[in-house]
């Protein structure tokens, strides 16, 4: 959990609406500041460390249903400039929070996801954090400062050490250093807060979610604040939240139509499964278990969803497989699922309502999860082989679709896909995983190395990323054209590292 207090204490630093996105574009009075490459290789030191803590969650399914919730807010925005980058994630922390990165990198705690009672309202936070981007606040706040705040992270950075064997003496390291600069910025930053209620809620509105869910969320935040007993949520710390604000959101869409937006299914898988993975496996158990007995629950299938994964998480494993048949009559008879199942093994087949982007493909990586965990392997490959049909692009299909056949010993059928979604998605560092765990199996090592080279080259850590390219040089297991790509790779690297040194 070390990295959740890593967060959150950059968050109290660096306020999220100050941290990243308010850093200079090109023609602002700040570009002296920090460029946006710049800008985009601090998020990406960041984030390095963000993927090796345990509590990131390096879940497809919930990164690729965030992310698609995002850019639908930012295609339908006028205020995104062109050619700017953004990355939405996840972490597992209950906490409510979110917060942003320099580089366009926005993360979101699983407990603020749960929180939200609609997707408009998880649209909303979502909104507002992507308007303080647009809005270039940190660069009006940090204009001509740029060594200071490189300064400053540093010195952060001691203080997250410090942290790890010390909360205390790290909190008390974060005070010394930085308290009065928060307090100057204050007021500051409750002027951007406001900025990006304004912009935030007219993207929420252009991308036709309810404008209500804005001020929804953050009355509900705010008024819930009055019971927590260790001071306010991690997000009403990070974000200045006032009556006044929650008032002129509430006037602005008081003069707005009535919107009546209805969740779609993927928001309410996503949300199911990331209930399931909270706390522990078995409370997570007895939770979905009492909630299905009482019929406390909107929509039985969803429901029952998160009791299967919940199940799985507690090596439950026959008794998943039994809620899995339940699952699929619920699914084939409930029209308001907006699924449509037949029995794979009986030559199945899925429908899904247009509006969802992966709804039908996250019930069918469940199932084969399922299966594998009961050991019928060959009915997990055809869920996996049928599945894939409909959704070619699903990243948590071909991963575990992979996976299983790696551990089944088909080998060659493993790199057949793992080389030919590789071509399609050259940027997942999941698929460069695989590649080199399937090139050990076959003793090629030159390969290995090679590609587990392009995992660390995504990962940001370009001198390991060096290191590996040299010891595939080593190995001769290779033909003239895999050692000329080595070569050319391993050139290319060094020259872009040139470069940066001399930047």
């Amino acid at each position: 959990m070390r990295f959740i207090f890593f967060i959150i204490t950059l968050s109290l630093l660096f306020p999220a609406n100050m941290l990243a996105h308010e850093l200079p574009d090109l023609g602002d009075v700040s570009q002296a500041t920090i460029t946006p490459r710049e800008e985009r290789q601090i998020g990406l030191q960041i984030m390095r460390q963000i993927r090796a803590d345990p509590s990131y969650l390096d879940d497809p399914e919930i990164n690729s249903y965030l992310n698609s919730l995002g850019h639908k807010l930012i295609s339908s925005s006028s205020e995104a400039r062109p050619g700017q980058s953004f990355e939405f994630f996840a972490l597992q922390d209950s906490s409510i929070n979110a917060f942003a990165l320099p580089g366009g990198f926005m993360g979101f705690n699983s407990g603020l996801i749960i929180a939200a009672q609609s997707e408009s309202e998880l649209a909303g936070v979502m909104a507002h954090e992507i308007a303080h981007v647009t809005q270039k606040h940190l660069a009006r706040m940090i204009s001509g400062q740029k060594y200071s705040m490189i300064t400053s992270l540093a010195a952060l950075a001691v203080a997250i050490l410090a942290s790890r064997s010390n909360p205390q003496v790290g909190q008390a390291v974060i005070t010394a250093t930085q308290a009065s600069a928060i307090q100057s910025q204050l007021n500051f930053t409750r002027k951007h807060e406001k900025e990006a209620d304004r912009v935030g809620l007219n993207i929420l509105v252009d991308a036709g979610f309810d404008p209500q869910g804005m001020s929804a969320f953050f009355e509900r935040l705010q008024k819930a604040s009055r019971f927590y007993e260790n001071g306010a949520p991690s997000y009403l710390r990070t974000h200045p939240l006032t009556f006044e604000r929650i008032a002129d959101i509430q006037n602005r869409t008081h003069e707005m139509a009535y919107r009546q937006v209805p969740d779609s299914t993927d928001f309410l898988l996503v949300r199911a499964k990331l209930r399931a993975l909270q706390g522990k496996s078995s409370d997570a158990v007895s939770q979905f278990k009492a909630r299905l007995e009482d019929k406390r629950y909107t929509n039985e299938a969803i429901e029952r969803y998160g009791y299967i994964h919940a199940l799985l998480r507690d090596k439950k494993n026959r008794l998943a497989n039994d809620e899995l048949a339940r699952l699929y009559t619920l699914i084939q008879n409930d029209g308001k699922s907006g699924l449509i199942l037949k029995d794979h093994q009986l030559g199945k087949t899925i429908q899904v309502e247009q509006k969802s982007l992966q709804a039908g493909a996250m019930v069918e990586t469940l199932a084969a999860a399922v299966k594998l965990a009961n050991g019928e392997t060959a009915d997990a490959l055809n869920i996996y082989r049928t599945a894939l049909r409909i959704y070619p692009q699903h990243k948590a299909l071909i991963h575990g679709y992979a996976n299983a056949l790696l551990q089944n010993n088909q080998i060659e059928t493993a790199l057949e896909l793992i080389n030919r979604e590789l071509r399609i998605h050259s940027n997942d560092i999941q698929l460069y995983q695989l590649q080199a765990r399937t090139y050990s199996l076959q003793d090629k090592l030159m390969l290995k190395h090679r590609a587990q080279a392009e995992v660390y080259i995504l990962q940001g850590y370009y001198d390991a990323a060096i290191e590996q390219l040299l010891i595939a040089l080593k190995h001769d297991n290779g033909d003239f054209y895999q050692l000329s790509t080595v070569e050319a790779r391993l050139h290319q690297l060094q020259k872009f590292m040139e470069e940066e040194k001399e930047e």
